[in-house]
């Protein structure tokens, strides 16, 4: 099921107001659906509710809402919601204090209560004494807290509304949704005379519509002599998760104390400690619903406070979660948590072992079943690329072969999205014998000291070197140090060297991955995977050796300097030996 949300609203003026000619409701509300184009920037409702000074009160709630309500869909989609908020009110009490400046007499002012619905996440902004409430189960929270002098007899007076000053300070709160969840926003003249419990009650009847008409015609029944409004927003289905609501996940959520085997969290029970890097660990769990194992990837407790790890092991799940909405066909499925007690992220477990564990133990591939998981791994490779996604650690340690059969790509904890941490991105992740000379050399022209980003290309070059090793045991350029240029100045042995029974048209596919100059390279995983299937049908040419300028472009400074020594030491030797 999609995000789906049922939405009511009503607003009557109060009973004064109703019986004179002229009196207009100051209060105002609306609620905005997005577009298919604006789904990703959710749902967005406002209630606002006028100051009754000159007039002006109406304008100011009317103008207030429209202008947050219709605006926020045009906002840049980079922007956090509490960013995208912060601009548009802001923005609009300015206008307010500077129109109340210029009218002289009468104020136009109001207060303001924003929900937006995005993802799986909410976010409140609010000013002044309109409310916001959930209902989830049982239980009814108020979100907001009146911005109201502290006196009994002064409580209709404002702290904070907008117009009332040039800046204002607006108050934001942001939460997990919940399938079930019925947010409500009220106006003081339906809080102030319907009780806590009552507007749980009729807010959790009917429809949405009929419910907000419920709290309204109750509200002016009981004696409120303000103007009623009431917004009733019922959540029916939650959108896939966004990185936003991972990353508020992470920021907000206790990360797990060491666990223990046989001990148990939100439904899991450990049943092995696979790994603990000091940074993240992994536990094998059995989820006790389904009987079903799964790993439990958490952060070590030492790492526990550092934003920057938990945003990136956010970025880690989302990315999981990304692959299983198109295909997770190659990777690992990350499965999603409905309701966490801390942080961490849960894959489907898969037995079996990884291509570095198979060839540290020795065990030989055939030639066909070599070229079977380098096409499934390639293939993964595309789809992670077209999503715009670099994996940047490719390597037999991150590659897999299931029990099912089925190879699939570990670890994207070091991938890049385009929306990863910045510390991620600054990360020269990868290991050194399986990136591409451009990152340590610098651009086409080589040792040019400015290391070029990974890229789907890298992947690539990473899975040239990692078939090279799965062929034939050895590295194409041995084993290369961080910025070591002397590995690179040699073009490596053709694998059938190595390996009688390589075909030829498969050591030049593997030389072509691997190729010194990017531009000899493969430029797609489509391409790498149809030169596979392929095979000797139409094999590819040979590929031609790296000049030795590319190889070192000190080369022919060495040979000059050589012959230059040569020639000055036959000089000698004529100018002191030879007669003349």
């Amino acid at each position: 099921m999609g995000f789906e949300v049922e939405a009511g609203r009503c607003s009557e003026p109060g009973p004064r107001k109703r019986h004179e000619e002229g009196r207009r409701n100051e209060d105002f509300a609306a609620v905005v659906q997005p577009t298919h184009q604006d789904e990703a920037r959710g749902w967005v409702a406002a209630v606002a509710d006028g100051v009754s000074e000159g007039g002006g009160g109406a304008v100011a709630a009317q103008t207030a809402v429209r202008s947050v309500t219709g605006d926020y869909h045009a906002t840049p989609p980079t922007w956090d919601t509490t960013v995208a908020l912060d601009r548009l009110i802001g923005a609009h009490n300015a206008w307010l204090a500077d129109h109340n400046r210029r009218r002289g007499e009468g104020t136009a002012m109001c207060t303001l209560t924003v929900l937006v619905l995005q993802g799986q996440s909410y976010t409140v902004a609010h000013v002044g004494d309109t409310r916001a409430w959930l209902v989830r189960g049982a239980e009814c929270l108020q979100l907001t807290q009146d911005h109201t002098l502290d006196h009994p007899d002064l409580r209709s007076g404002l702290t904070r509304a907008l117009g009332l000053d040039d800046a204002v300070r607006i108050d934001y709160l942001q939460g997990e949704l919940h399938t079930g969840d019925t947010f409500v926003l009220t106006s003081d003249g339906v809080h102030r005379t319907l009780n806590r419990r009552r507007l749980a009650e009729l807010a959790s009847q009917g429809t949405a519509q009929e419910a907000s008409e419920a709290l309204v015609r109750e509200a002016v029944a009981s004696g409120s002599r303000d103007d009623a409004t009431a917004v009733v927003l019922r959540v029916h289905g939650l959108a896939p998760a966004r990185l936003e609501d991972v990353l508020m996940r992470g920021r907000q959520l206790p990360v797990p104390v060491r666990l223990r085997i046989g001990a148990a969290l939100d439904g899991y029970v450990v049943t092995a400690v696979v790994a603990d890097n000091g940074v993240h660990r992994l536990y094998q769990a059995r989820e006790a619903a389904t009987e079903q194992l799964v790993a439990l990837k958490t952060l070590h407790p030492a790492r526990a406070h550092d934003p920057e790890e938990r945003a990136m092991l956010a970025h880690e799940a989302w990315l999981g979660c990304r692959l299983g909405e198109h295909d997770a066909g190659g990777f690992v499925r990350v499965r999603e948590v409905a309701s966490p007690s801390a942080f961490y992220t849960v894959f489907d477990w898969h037995g079996g072992h990884t291509l570095e564990q198979m060839l540290g133990a020795g065990r030989s591939f055939r030639i066909e079943e070599v070229i079977a998981g380098a096409l499934a791994v390639v293939r993964a490779l595309g789809r992670l690329h077209r999503l715009g996604v670099v994996h940047r650690d490719i390597k037999p340690a991150n590659l897999h072969l299931g029990d099912d059969g089925q190879w699939r790509v570990l670890d994207l904890g070091a991938a890049v999205s385009g929306r990863e941490p910045h510390v991620q991105r600054q990360l020269h992740a990868g290991t050194p014998s399986y990136m591409n000379p451009e990152q340590w050399l610098g651009g086409p022209g080589g040792d040019d000291g400015a290391d070029v980003p990974a890229d789907a290309g890298s992947d690539l070059y990473a899975l040239g070197v990692t078939l090279y090793r799965w062929l034939s045991g050895r590295l194409p350029y041995g084993e290369v140090e961080p910025y070591q240029l002397g590995a690179f100045r040699r073009d490596p042995r053709p694998p059938s060297r190595l390996r009688p029974d390589v075909p030829i048209w498969l050591d030049h596919v593997v030389l072509k991955a691997v190729a010194r100059d990017r531009a000899q390279r493969f430029e797609t995983a489509e391409e790498f995977a149809l030169a596979l299937e392929r095979g000797a049908s139409r094999p590819l040419p040979a590929p031609s050796a790296t000049p030795l300028v590319a190889r070192d472009p000190a080369a022919l400074w060495k040979i000059s300097l050589a012959i230059s020594l040569l020639f000055n030491m036959l000089l000698v030797v004529w100018l002191l030996f030879l007669p003349r």
